[in-house]
């Protein structure tokens, strides 16, 4: 997903919907989910994450890329380790996105 698709959804919403496809395709798979929701816990690197999910490191690091790179997560250096967060301005912007998407 291009870096900057997320940040479109709020600018046009009505000609990028692929940009949107892309951002539900990053949350229809489970992994990536449980992701997101450890994280909306408080900031975790992948260790906490690995530990908390029970997956491998390997597993966690693909996901968090995927994620990091749709900017729905962030990652801080902090001595050896990344400790993630959610990206909430973008993923407030895919939930406008779907909203926008219901019937009135």
């Amino acid at each position: 997903m291009a870096p900057s698709t997320v940040l479109r959804w709020r600018r046009a919403p009505s000609r990028s919907h692929k940009g949107l496809a892309r951002g539900f395709g990053l949350l229809s798979d489970g992994t990536r989910l449980g992701i997101l929701a450890e994280l909306s816990k408080g900031p975790k690197n992948v260790t906490g994450l690995r530990k908390a999910l029970k997956l491998k490191q390997p597993t966690v690091s693909h996901h968090l890329g995927l994620l990091r790179m749709g900017r729905l997560v962030n990652g801080e250096r902090q001595g050896k380790a990344v400790v993630c967060t959610t990206d909430k301005t973008n993923l407030k912007a895919l939930a406008s996105a779907l909203a926008r998407l219901m019937p009135k």
